[in-house]
């Protein structure tokens, strides 16, 4: 039997696929810094993540090799971090990266001292590159400790250097700063293919839906064709697995044909939410038939019995990118009915050539499918019942291939976003399923995750809980908590939600900067406290902090938790005018200061069925709350028994109470155009 490492028992998935590398992996600890020490010997701090090729392959190359891996046992103290596990120490040594080698990525490669301050990183390296590198730094480290201390001080100190801007509370907010958001941000959308330009491509689902948000509020309709045509190139795409659903997580060219295949839950999660509130405001039926199958597809492949979701899927499988997805025409051939293969090869884009590596083909589709039926002289009706019998032979034998590995963790912040995501479905189709998944979701983390002092864990793994939840986890868990009570009108969801939040707000906050560490001031201590400010593939995690103290200000009546957003708003003002790809979380609580948000407050027997009837529509500015009870302070006064009253309020100064709930949606969908 081969022999294993101490990786062996680690939770992570990640961490145990290195168990038989013959590096002598520890994982990040006191226990390995203070054998480092006591040795005197550099660390190694490789870290990646499950679904990640190249971090397969530098294993592979490098780290299961027996001269290499007694190279850095020797040497070295090895660590290996799961970067989703630990997103605090990838923070930092990443970083450490970009400011020695202008780039980042995974895997992330850092040498550092005994005690954790690094004096190199980078990522991938070819094995004889990563030999020659450890020799050199090895070298280096035993004759001229001076020169490695000076550039780990350095380093250090670059990590470390912050630079909040300062409040620009002359200025205040306006509509000109965030028309100019606008402006420095479409420049970078590709109106041809969609996304955002210049490959690689990334989805970035938050960056497309300030478009929406934008759309909305100034009825502009190139912020609408910025986001249309993004949406329909990405679930056209050989980025969306046309045949089981489900996106990757980017695609490696402009077309958004070849995809990097690993699929991550916060992609999935975040699009189902973007393609709902796409179908609310457009009612495009292909975006509805897109929510449905990314969430068969998450409930199929990440669904957990207990409850929650796991993280990713690989991208290989068999040592090969991509190969349970692709097929080669001829294999297709034998596949399919003949009377209907040559239509499928059309609209699929198959060849014989191929249109990726060794004449294998990925499935991607480049028109409509009212436009490809009338072609083909068929109704639209007819010509789907012909792909769906096509999509299930092909998913059918895929099925008896050799499955990509699933990273079964399950992390408390992405299954926010998932509880997020189920919300936003079930408002635009009305599928109770959806709601239902939605509160599965939500129970498994409170019984599972939550501690009743408001403290969370983030990681779960067969029945084992483990980490301390980073700012992230708390955020966008209570933004899920409120995203629930606003389709069940359950406060119980809420009362969760302000829990978290003060949580935040005692461990987390730094009162003089008014941002939010990313770590707790009760976690064990890195070289650096870091903050999270510019959104990517995920929101930032101090911009859903600043929404979720914007919308829980008004449902609790806490003045003091609006003033902390303003002033985090207020200190990214610039950079959310200049920056706006990066900066449109943020953006999109400008808009909500500058034109001002809404409060629909619903009383009665019927309102929960009232207020899902306005929700139906694309709502960004709105708040809900109702019910029978007087649990909020927005509810006072205003219950009734006999008849269901709905109120529209501004700062929380309700006009008179309505009862057509046609009435109530033109008002809110016209007040800002």
């Amino acid at each position: 039997m081969k022999k294993t490492n101490r990786l062996i028992n680690a939770s992570s998935p990640y961490l145990q696929q290195h168990a038989y590398n013959p590096v002598d992996w520890y994982e990040w600890s006191d226990e390995a810094l203070e054998i480092a020490r006591t040795k005197d010997k550099p660390l190694i701090i490789s870290i990646g993540y499950a679904a990640c090729h190249w971090c397969h392959v530098m294993v592979h190359e490098s780290f299961e090799d027996e001269t290499i891996a007694g190279f850095m046992n020797d040497n070295f103290v090895c660590i290996k971090v799961d970067r989703e596990e630990r997103p605090d120490i990838d923070q930092i040594y990443m970083d450490a990266a970009h400011i020695t080698s202008g780039r980042g990525g995974w895997p992330l490669n850092a040498i550092a001292l005994p005690d954790g301050r690094p004096f190199f990183a980078a990522t991938y390296f070819q094995p004889q590159q990563w030999l020659n590198l450890l020799q050199q730094l090895k070298d280096i480290f035993d004759t001229d400790k001076k020169r490695v201390l000076n550039a780990a001080e350095s380093i250090t100190k670059g990590i470390n250097t912050i630079q909040l801007p300062d409040i620009q509370a002359e200025k205040g907010f306006s509509k000109d700063d965030y028309h100019l958001s606008f402006e420095n941000h479409v420049r970078n959308i590709d109106f041809k293919l969609g996304g955002y330009r210049k490959a690689p491509k990334f989805m970035k689902p938050v960056g497309l839906e300030f478009f929406l948000q934008y759309h909305f509020l100034t009825g502009n309709q190139k912020a609408l064709d910025a986001f249309t045509v993004s949406l329909d190139a990405m679930a056209r795409g050989g980025l969306n697995d046309q045949v089981g659903g489900g996106f990757a997580r980017y695609s490696t060219d402009e077309r958004w044909l070849v995809p990097h295949f690993e699929k991550m839950l916060y992609d999935n999660a975040q699009l189902i939410s973007l393609y709902s509130k796409a179908y609310q405001i457009t009612e495009n039926p292909f975006y509805k038939e897109i929510v449905d199958k990314t969430i068969a597809f998450a409930e199929r492949e990440l669904r957990d019995e207990s409850g929650g979701f796991y993280s990713s899927l690989d991208a290989d499988s068999e040592h090969e990118e991509g190969k349970f997805y692709i097929f080669t025409k001829e294999e297709l051939v034998k596949i399919l009915s003949e009377e209907y293969s040559e239509l499928i090869f059309e609209y699929y884009n198959i060849s014989s050539d191929g249109n990726w590596e060794h004449g294998k083909n990925i499935f991607h589709i480049t028109t409509d499918n009212n436009s490809f039926a009338q072609k083909h002289n068929l109704s639209q009706e007819i010509f789907e019942e012909i792909l769906e019998k096509a999509n299930l032979q092909i998913f059918d034998y895929r099925a008896k291939r050799v499955r990509p590995q699933t990273d079964d963790k399950i992390l408390c912040s992405w299954n926010a976003l998932m509880i997020s995501a189920y919300a936003d479905a079930y408002k635009a189709t009305g599928n109770t399923d959806y709601l239902t998944g939605a509160l599965t979701v939500c129970r498994f983390i409170e019984q599972n995750l939550l501690k009743p002092d408001g403290n969370l864990l983030r990681v779960f793994r067969n029945g084992k809980v483990s980490v301390d939840a980073f700012l992230d986890d708390y955020v966008l868990l209570a933004k899920a908590f409120i995203d629930v009570y606003q389709v069940t009108f359950d406060v119980h969801w809420l009362d969760l939600s302000r829990q978290l939040t003060e949580y935040t707000l005692i461990h987390f906050l730094n009162e003089e900067k008014n941002m939010f560490y990313y770590t707790s001031d009760e976690s064990s201590g890195l070289i650096a406290r870091k903050y999270e400010l510019s959104d990517n593939v995920i929101p930032a995690s101090n911009s859903v902090m600043a929404h979720v103290l914007f919308q829980l200000s008004f449902l609790f009546d806490k003045p003091d938790w609006k003033e902390i957003s303003d002033k985090m708003l207020a200190q990214v003002l610039t950079e959310t005018s200049e920056y706006g790809a990066y900066y449109s979380n943020w953006a999109q609580l400008l808009g909500k200061q500058v034109y001002g948000h809404s409060e629909v407050v619903i009383t009665g027997q019927n309102a929960m069925n009232k207020s899902l009837e306005i929700q139906k529509k694309y709502l960004p500015l709105t708040i809900f709350a109702g019910g029978n009870e007087e649990n909020l302070p927005v509810l006072k006064d205003r219950i009734t028994t006999n008849k269901t009253l709905i109120y529209l309020c501004e700062n929380n100064v309700c006009g008179m109470p309505m009862e057509n709930v046609n009435e109530v949606s033109n008002r809110l969908n016209s007040k800002n155009k």
